[in-house]
């Protein structure tokens, strides 16, 4: 009997190795059925970068502890449009390829990805998403691409309370996530708020919209984070009252380069501690472009064109990066 190659073997391991599977449990995501705080990073431009640096990127930020990114399938900045589905809510190549690919690298690394879609965003083919049709086709082109895979969860419309093109009702994001649910029964999916999420608002999240978790963008002023337990444990005994639990995930919170306030690595890891220690399902390490700079350098995720995440990171960021996992560990 000939003995068997290491390439053989490595074809083995891979062929026997079990999809990553994300799942809800009140409260609480779970990752192959285990309870699991979702620890990750802002990652929108991620299918304008090379195969390169998506894989230095994905196994430097696994290495680190986290677990989840966040990839926008409508993206457009700078002069570069790697959205994967066009005006019309079909597919876009090579984009929509892009995104498969790193959703079944990512579930090789044990990784969950959101992908989330903006309605009315400005692109090359025109308007992404204007209309109910465009927006319902694009939900149907993205779910269908990914059905092999359950280590992703789908933002229907990023920050849909906001009042300009990026509204989307209630009522419609209930329609949008019926559809989701038919083709992809076990797929989480929500729709982002921009800023809190107030009472009769919340209400409706869950008896209209029927999204499996709340995604607020919490504010971006100086003492954000002293303001995140109370915040979470108010969405969390709203939601059990109303007798449906759901997981509280910050997707989105506060980032540098943004505003008159620039948080330090300090206000970082208070936040994502309140986050945790108070009972949330999910947080964010949240980066994009400097908006003091006229190019917009660094543009950090807003445009990997410029190189792999973390060298775009600056001194801050970067010690946020190396200390999450272990605030996730000490919080609980």
């Amino acid at each position: 009997m000939k003995p068997i190659g290491i390439a053989l073997l490595v074809a083995l391991a891979a062929t026997a190795a079990q999809p990553t599977v994300l799942g809800i449990d009140g409260a609480r995501f779970t990752v192959d059925g285990a309870p699991t705080f979702l620890l990750g990073i802002s990652y929108y431009g991620a299918l304008g970068a090379e195969e390169k640096v998506l894989l230095s990127d994905l196994q430097a930020l696994k290495a680190h502890g986290l677990n989840w990114i966040r990839v926008w399938a409508t993206w457009n900045a700078f002069g570069n449009d790697v959205s994967a589905v066009d005006a019309a809510g079909d597919g876009r190549e090579p984009y929509l390829s892009r995104l498969r690919w790193l959703v079944a690298r990512c579930d090789e690394l044990g990784m969950i990805v959101d992908v989330s879609l903006s309605h009315g965003l400005r692109s090359e083919a025109g308007t992404l998403l204007a209309d109910f049709s465009s927006h319902s086709r694009a939900v149907v082109t993205v779910v269908e691409a990914l059905r092999g895979h359950r280590n992703w969860y789908l933002d229907l419309a990023n920050e849909r309370n906001v009042g300009d093109s990026r509204f989307v009702s209630l009522d419609d994001i209930g329609r949008l996530r019926r559809i989701a649910g038919e083709l992809a029964p076990e797929l989480p999916v929500t729709a982002s708020s921009g800023g809190e999420i107030g009472e009769d608002e919340l209400g409706r999240y869950l008896r209209v919209a029927r999204v499996d978790f709340i995604a607020p963008h919490r504010p971006r002023h100086r003492g954000t984070a002293e303001e995140t337990k109370r915040e979470t444990r108010r969405y969390l005994k709203q939601t059990e009252q109303a007798g449906r639990p759901v997981p509280v995930h910050y997707q989105e919170p506060f980032r540098r380069g943004y505003g008159d306030w620039e948080p330090v690595a300090e206000d970082f890891l208070a936040d994502l501690q309140a986050a945790v220690a108070s009972g949330a399902a999910g947080w964010c390490l949240h980066n994009g472009d400097n908006k003091r700079d006229e190019g917009g350098r660094p543009r950090r995720s807003f445009d990997l064109r410029e190189g792999p995440l973390l060298a775009q990171l600056d001194a801050e960021e970067t010690a946020v990066v190396a200390a999450m996992a272990q605030v996730v560990a000490g919080a609980r």
